[in-house]
């Protein structure tokens, strides 16, 4: 049974994202005067069939005026005007776009898969609309192509968490068909590690199919890692054990970024440490800290599955710590719930994709793809990757394969 405590928890702000939540109490008003949930009861199917067909013109209709809003957000951007939009308006978190949405022939392709239109008793959801937006982004991506550049995180998005990238994984074969086609791949995730071996245990699967690959050197080099959110870069390279080599900061970072000082870096992961350590006490969790170099959190001892709630309530409290900090204005960082633990990193996956988009000769938002499982506006670390490109919000590996096939049906269609 749903509990009064996690209806109203799942409404907290930090766990809604307003522009999704608000499409879907444009499409909730048809849905309530359109349904015909008496139809189970009623003989022939001629009824439901019309309700269904009503329902999914009333949908394609709203979809495309928040289409038309979006257009108008857009026309405000290139104005340097985007907060006096009328979206803006009604939405006040919504951000930039950097492409156009085609919001209601992405409608009509999840409707032919999803039936939406056809239900009768569940209103279209969260998920449906996530979807659609997801649809959306790949037509525009690929009618504006070619898709130059797509990242994507690694727990929840290409494996299970805290697994690996293994050979049987149906996400492999649809990579290299990117690869082939001249897009480049990285892999932008929160794990921070300085050997290359240890990025080739979790991603051995894509790593040693592209060394088996026909491709030529030249795309297999179109692979990259960057790890720690935005601290560590390695690309393919068939002459390492590890398929992969380490590429120096000087090769790849951005000009703001060399502006990171190291005593910043030091003091930042500092107050992290002090304030996740009285987490620890306050909420008596059976935790410890783990510092690395550039990151520093707290991991279960043992077997221990540590709460949501306190991985939340972690995150929140590391997080605003941080923001009033002297140091936590002067240098970006991102905290994040991975689940079983919590990190704080240096940087964010906004540096990680701009990175990536440089290493690569300066890649644009709008040709670039960021596929992510965190966007929630709080304790998600694929979030800050809105503002480096266009982003697809996926569920589970499963739909991550889904969405790489729907960039290669749709790319076909439109070439």
């Amino acid at each position: 049974m749903t509990t009064r405590y996690r209806v109203e928890y799942a409404l907290k702000t930090h766990r809604r994202d307003q522009l999704i939540e608000w499409i879907k109490g444009l499409l909730a008003v048809p849905f309530v005067l359109l349904s015909q949930p008496t139809a189970v009861f009623e003989e022939g199917r001629g009824s439901v069939s019309q309700m269904a067909a009503n329902a999914h013109k009333r949908y394609s209709e709203i979809m495309h005026d928040v289409e038309e809003l979006i257009n108008d957000h857009i026309a405000h951007q290139r104005k340097g005007l985007h907060d006096r939009s009328k979206l803006k308006l009604l939405v006040p978190s919504v951000g930039l776009f950097f492409t156009p949405l085609l919001l209601q022939e992405a409608f009509v392709y999840q409707d032919r898969r999803r039936y939406i239109s056809s239900r009768r008793f569940v209103a279209p959801s969260f998920n449906d609309i996530r979807l659609i937006l997801n649809t959306a982004q790949v037509i525009s991506l690929v009618r504006g192509g070619p898709l130059e550049l797509v990242t994507f995180d690694g727990d929840v998005t290409l494996y299970d968490d805290g697994g690996s990238l293994s050979d049987e994984n149906p996400a492999v074969p649809r990579i290299l068909d990117l690869l082939r086609k001249g897009t480049r791949i990285g892999i932008v995730t929160a794990a921070g590690y300085t050997d290359a071996s240890k990025y080739h245990s979790r991603l051995y699967g894509l790593l040693d199919a592209v060394s088996r690959s026909d491709l030529p050197l030249e795309l297999k080099e179109n692979l990259i890692v960057l790890g720690g959110e935005s601290n560590y870069l390695f690309r393919y390279s068939d002459a390492s054990p590890a398929r992969l080599e380490h590429v120096p900061r000087e090769r790849w970072l951005l000009r703001e970024m060399q502006a990171w000082r190291e005593e910043d870096i030091t003091g930042l992961l500092d107050v992290a440490e002090k304030a996740l350590k009285d987490c620890i006490v306050n909420m008596r969790l059976q935790a410890q800290i783990l510092r690395k170099e550039r990151a520093v959190g707290i991991v279960p001892t043992g077997k221990v599955k540590l709460g949501r709630e306190q991985l939340e309530e972690t995150v929140l409290v590391t997080q605003k710590i941080l923001e009033m900090s002297d140091v936590g204005r002067r240098l970006p960082f991102c905290a994040f719930n991975g689940g079983n633990d919590v990190f704080v990193d240096i940087g964010d996956k906004s540096w990680g994709v701009l990175a990536c988009q440089r290493y690569f000769g300066g890649i644009e938002g709008s040709k670039s793809l960021h596929v992510g499982d965190q966007f929630l506006s709080a304790g998600a670390n694929d979030f800050k990757a809105r503002l480096a490109c266009t982003t697809a919000w996926i569920a589970s590996p499963a739909e991550t394969v889904q969405l790489l096939d729907e960039i290669a049906e749709l790319d076909e269609l439109a070439h």
